[in-house]
């Protein structure tokens, strides 16, 4: 057998580099070690070559899809990266690993010990981990200001920052929460519309409707809601989306944070678009953005630039 050569993998250098169309400021995917020694990857942008600039974590919905997802999101979700690094900011598109069903609610914390000279842990890493994970490993880029951190997520990512939050206080120093899908952080007891797939045992919560805050209110356990919040030490920005089927589920997120004395902003716009704070490209390239979601950037920016400058 022929003999192979190892090179040496060095996780401070980009595994590759992507040029973004109609930027000069490519993309540097980056992995980062999970807490239990795998890799989560992370496409880094930076305003210039030079300088340290506070930090933005992009996240969006439910886990898995690796480098492929990342290059794709750069192709058709630019925007929301091109307003930060305009405004001064680097960001990154990351992916972690997919949800696990309860995870957080039955899991309880991470406890870390050692067995035969190498870790052992209670459960495995969630995904908000791999966020903890990829934070602190870009918080080690020299161009990174470690300061500074920033996180924006949408949908279930918005819970995420709600899950990293209350886990992992002092993880990044503002964030935004999205149409936050908060139905496992607010321990939500799910209603009729909602059943158990009899092929894999895993709830289907895809139709509840959830529109009304005093409904919601009535279906959580508001002491563990608060037990969760209590640990948050960041300023959040809670996003509603006027007509979603979970509006209530957001408001309330931002009530019990108000509630808590919690530094907490709601803002809701109407919008058809799930997630439209991340426009998307059209066929031609070109970002599909209007004015909505124009003034829903501006206000990301405002609250950001107001809490990392």
């Amino acid at each position: 057998m022929a003999d192979v050569a190892v090179q040496h993998l060095d996780l401070s250098e980009p595994v590759m580099v992507q040029p973004v169309e109609g930027s000069d400021r490519p993309a540097s995917v980056y992995l980062a070690p999970t807490l239990d020694g795998l890799y989560a990857p992370y496409a880094l942008r930076t305003p210039a070559d030079e300088g340290s600039f506070p930090f933005v974590f992009l996240a969006y919905g439910n886990g898995g899809g690796g480098i492929p997802w990342l290059q794709r999101r750069l192709r058709t979700h630019g925007y929301i990266m091109q307003r930060l690094l305009q405004s001064g900011y680097a960001c990154a598109w990351a992916r972690y690993r997919t949800e696990v069903e309860l995870g957080y609610h039955n899991g309880g914390p991470l406890v870390v010990d050692r067995r035969q000279g190498m870790e052992l842990m209670n459960r495995g890493p969630l995904e908000f981990e791999d966020e903890l994970a990829i934070l602190r490993h870009v918080a080690a880029h020299p161009q990174v200001d470690a300061e500074r951190l920033g996180h924006v997520g949408v949908s279930h990512a918005g819970e995420m920052l709600f899950k990293l939050a209350s886990r992992y206080p002092g993880a990044v120093r503002a964030g935004v929460a999205c149409e936050p899908a908060n139905h496992e952080f607010l321990s939500l007891a799910i209603d009729e519309s909602a059943f158990v797939d009899p092929s894999t045992g895993l709830r289907n919560i895809e139709e509840m409707q959830m529109q009304d805050p005093e409904r919601v209110r009535a279906r959580i356990d508001e002491r563990l809601a608060l037990e969760r919040i209590a640990p948050i030490d960041l300023p959040i920005l809670v996003m509603g989306r006027d007509d979603d089927h979970l509006q209530g589920i957001f408001r309330v997120s931002y009530d019990l944070l108000a509630a808590a004395g919690k530094q907490a902003t709601w803002v809701s716009w109407d919008h058809p678009l799930h997630g439209y704070i991340y426009p998307e490209a059209g066929p031609d390239g070109t970002p599909q953005v209007d004015d909505i979601q124009e003034r829903a950037i501006d206000g990301i920016l405002e609250f950001l630039d107001s809490h990392l400058d």
